[in-house]
């Protein structure tokens, strides 16, 4: 099988809304390159790129396919992504490995939900776009009403390139501004007749041409140059705004196809053979040191993971994307990650579930392996030339969506741990946590359906019934003044009892606060506590009322209580505690005594400290159409939310705010609702703040409520 060099490589992702086409585009670039001898459709459920149970069901993709054809003696390696925002992850994943991104919109309904969030992504990992219009030939397809709407959401750089002679029922000729020829297509799709251009349409392609190249000129001084002098530009003058307009994001080509009949798709192969950079023209590659990988195949070898999969019969599959050098069978690589050696026993090239064996990979190249021990996505693997180089890990965005998740059968408690971590391997934005704290497991990721779709897998592939259920706040407990208490453990049994007498006083701590001067201090204990906040224990005793070997188990008994807050059983933290005075027994007084004794004082001190419960609050950004923020900002001040500001990004709206997360459950899908899905918000942790009176009173209630019913 023939290697292709770097030059002869395009790495293209396919993104946009779901049902906009991007399947069976990629259906039709594999049978044009004749990876395939047929071209399947997602109704007969046999398209090579959706071929997961899952997809089959849903007629959707869920999940990334990675794929690879042919065309004119170039590889072009693609990645077809999920168009619903739930699963953002492989959008973002494919981008950071694709040089060009071809975004499919459905001609019928112009720019959708998925085009604007894909396009967000494209702008943010500055990735160069080529739009195919699909859909043409349906009888709603309005070509103009779509480029006006992607002019109007981004901007004048979109470059029509092709325009439909006769878009809707009947569909089968284009014009062709680049070449300023007409394609002619036959009946079901294939291989065009190319003709000179109807005098009916002559005005308009030369019209249609000259602003075409106004656009790519623009891109270029010597190319505005010749342009004003000339007033046009040849063909190769043309080739090169094209290739320059491309790369550099100034514009952005628009192409007519009709996917499902294969129009169109061979002359949109050829322009991106023509003018998609190859991997070494194309952004490079950085490590976290900032050096730059230019995919020069020269250069010790160099490789990112950016996708696992799980294979039946193969079991762990890496897709990956070689950044330098070559990569061969049985090369020995060091992970500069974990630090650990990897061999690649074996190399493919990979079109969905098909995988073709091959020797080598040259740099700009996608392939996948297996069998590695310690390897997952976001790991770098290198030659033992460059065995420290890391390249830049994809960012995933945080979750915003979490439930509570448990296994309707206890026996699988076990199973269901380990397949929620093989899930993460998957897909790195679900993540699932067992908390000690609300003990519950909280899994989470971008939306309802993503966890949905978990859920279906975990009970049809992997036979594990379960159950998702509200999950638990993590509140914390604190106390807002100074108390004094004490607490006498006195017990007597036979033999040896227990006695312990313990006083102290507790103070809110505050960062850089004074020690209190009522009482002498001997010795300090500062305790950061793991779930945020401090615990000081201040040694204040004179004259051995109670023996220091003590201090360590009345410390224990502080962190017990600590642990299971008195308010609400969450975790208390800030808290200072002077141990001032106590007595002790020279039979009875033990380890066991001393640690009651604190936890008990601790306990009723804390109830005359003006406690108070804390809840995290969150830093939450909504970016939103300008006509819908104000039902959006309603809806947040609804949930408690302190808006912090507004900014204008593009035609949009970001409203940032602090919301606590209790208020945060099932958000996502609300704001879907409010805004028809036009929206995309983050969310991130910001801080714990006291929760209002009258909503404490409510959770002090259900607490006692909740102790009644384990008694």
């Amino acid at each position: 099988m023939k290697v292709y060099q770097t030059n002869e490589i395009k790495d293209i992702a396919l993104i946009g809304g779901a049902k906009s086409g991007k399947t069976t585009l990629a259906e039709a670039m594999l049978f044009e390159g004749g990876i395939i001898k047929r071209r399947g459709t997602i109704d007969d459920k046999n398209t090579v790129s959706d071929y997961r149970e899952i997809e089959l069901e849903r007629q959707n993709s869920v999940s990334s396919t990675v794929l690879y054809t042919y065309f004119e003696d170039k590889k072009i390696n693609i990645i077809d992504t999920p168009g619903f925002d739930d699963f953002v992850g492989e959008v973002i994943s494919a981008l950071k490995v694709s040089d060009t991104a071809i975004m499919v919109v459905n001609a019928q309904n112009g720019v959708e939900v998925g085009t604007e969030v894909s396009w967000r992504y494209t702008v943010k990992n500055n990735t160069p776009v080529i739009f195919a219009i699909n859909h043409l030939e349906h009888e709603n397809s309005n070509f103009d009403e779509t480029i006006r709407q992607l002019k109007s959401q981004f901007g004048n750089s979109v470059t029509v390139c092709q325009y439909p002679v006769n878009q809707g029922l009947g569909f089968d000729s284009v014009i062709d501004l680049i070449q300023m020829k007409m394609y002619k297509f036959p009946d079901g799709g294939g291989k065009p007749e190319i003709n000179d251009i109807p005098d009916s349409e002559k005005a308009k392609a030369e019209e249609m041409q000259n602003a075409m190249i106004e656009d790519l000129a623009a891109n270029d001084e010597e190319l505005m140059e010749t342009y004003f002098e000339n007033g046009t530009l040849n063909e190769d003058e043309i080739q090169k705004g094209l290739k320059i307009g491309l790369t550099n994001r100034g514009m952005f080509p628009v192409f007519c196809i009709n996917a499902k009949h294969d129009m169109g798709v061979a002359r949109l192969m050829q322009f991106i053979n023509n003018n998609v950079p190859a991997p070494n023209e194309a952004k490079p590659g950085k490590t976290t040191e900032g050096k730059e990988l230019n995919c020069n195949p020269e250069d010790p070898a160099s490789l990112f993971v950016f996708k696992t999969a799980i294979e039946t019969h193969l079991g762990e599959v890496l897709f990956f994307k070689v950044y330098a050098g070559e990569v061969t069978e049985g090369m020995d690589m060091i992970n500069s990650v974990s630090n650990t050696k990897e061999r690649i026993s074996q190399l493919f090239i990979v079109a969905g579930k098909n995988r073709e064996k091959v020797n080598k990979v040259i740099a700009g190249d996608i392939a996948a392996t297996i069998k590695l021990k310690k390897t997952h996505t976001n790991d770098t693997l290198n030659s033992l030339k460059n065995p420290n180089d890391i390249i830049e890990p994809i960012v995933f965005p945080e979750p915003k969506f979490r439930v509570a998740v448990k296994a309707v059968n206890t026996s699988d408690d076990e199973k269901l741990g380990a397949i929620l971590n093989e899930m993460h391997k998957i897909d790195q934005t679900i993540i699932a946590q067992y908390s000690k704290e609300l003990k519950q497991m909280i899994f989470q990721g971008q939306g309802e359906l993503h966890l949905n779709i978990a859920k279906w897998q975990l009970e049809k592939q992997e036979k594990i019934p379960v159950e998702y259920i509200s999950p638990k706040i993590p509140y914390r407990e604190t106390i807002t003044k100074d108390a004094k208490s004490m607490y006498r453990h006195k017990k007597q049994s036979g033999g040896a009892g227990q006695f312990g007498e313990v006083y102290m006083l507790i103070q809110p701590y505050t960062e850089g606060m004074a020690d209190q001067t009522e009482f002498s201090i001997r010795k300090r204990n500062e305790v950061g506590l793991e779930w945020g906040g401090k615990l000081i224990m201040n040694n204040c005793i004179v004259g051995g009322a109670i023996d220091t070997r003590f201090m360590p188990a009345i410390m224990k008994g502080l962190m017990e209580k600590m642990e299971d807050g008195p308010l609400t059983g969450s975790y208390a933290r800030d808290i200072v505690v002077n141990i001032y005075d106590g007595k002790m027994h020279t039979v009875d007084s033990n380890e066991i005594s001393f640690k009651l004794a604190g936890r008990h004082a601790f306990k009723e001190a804390f109830k005359n400290a003006g406690p108070k419960i804390l809840e995290p609050i969150y830093d939450v950004e909504v970016i939103v159409p300008e006509e819908k923020m104000g039902d959006v900002m309603t809806d947040l001040q609804g949930r408690r939310a302190i808006i912090m500001g507004m900014d204008a990004e593009g035609n949009y709206q970001k409203i940032k705010a602090k919301v606590p997360l209790a208020e945060m459950n099932k958000y996502s899908t609300a704001l879907s609702s409010i805004t028809s899905g036009r929206a995309m918000y983050s969310m991130k942790f910001a801080e714990y703040t006291q929760v209002p009176g009258d909503i404490q009173t409510q959770l002090l209630k259900a607490y006692e409520e909740q102790e009644k019913d384990d008694e």
